[in-house]
């Protein structure tokens, strides 16, 4: 069985398996809307290059399965759903501050999380509770605690799961609107278990 690499070469490994899903047509979405900027390959090099965390705890990279493309009736799924027992803990992927608490008809407890640089989007939903303390401008670390798996919004109540996607946001930093970007061969290029 091939040895994981190294931490400080994790991240490079991660790079280079977005770019060969780039090249191989996998990455990024289809065409967007003019308003809204164009997800590129080079958007998912930058994010497997952050060494993003798996957002639900104890779920390895290797149990991911991508549905990112799926159809739920007329739309496309855009997101991942990451299954997990209710009430397990939910990670932020990355350093960033949070966005925007929401409640919504879809999506129910929702969590929008930006990066550091205000560049993309990290969402999470159907949670069953946030995380003590959680507020709108607090900021994150990578690992912390920001939620728990739940079925709020239209998730099937015997389904508890984690649907996150990605968001490469435009000029006016809306956490409502972006362009989505599928974070599967990201999440999945980690080679090692969680941490």
């Amino acid at each position: 069985m091939p040895r994981p690499p190294s931490a400080h070469l994790r991240p490079l490994a991660a790079a280079f398996a977005a770019l060969l899903v780039c090249a191989a047509g996998g990455q990024p979405p289809a065409a967007t809307p003019p308003v809204l900027p164009q997800a590129t390959c080079a958007d998912a090099i930058r994010l497997a290059l952050r060494d993003l965390k798996v957002p639900v705890e104890g779920v390895e990279p290797r149990a991911l399965r991508d549905n990112f493309d799926e159809m739920r009736g007329e739309r496309r799924h855009g997101a991942l759903d990451i299954e997990a027992p209710r009430g397990t803990p939910v990670l932020a992927v990355d350093k960033g501050t949070i966005a925007k608490l929401f409640l919504s008809k879809e999506g129910g407890l929702t969590i929008y999380e930006f990066d550091s640089g205000g560049s993309y989007a990290y969402y999470y939903a159907h949670l069953d509770r946030y995380a003590e303390g959680l507020t709108e401008g607090k900021s994150v670390a990578r690992g912390d605690t920001i939620g728990y798996v739940g079925t709020s919004g239209n998730a099937a109540v015997d389904g508890p799961h984690l649907h996150f996607t990605i968001y490469k946001l435009g000029p006016a930093k809306r956490w409502w609107e972006g362009t989505p970007i599928n974070p599967f061969p990201i999440l999945r290029a980690r080679l090692e278990e969680n941490r």
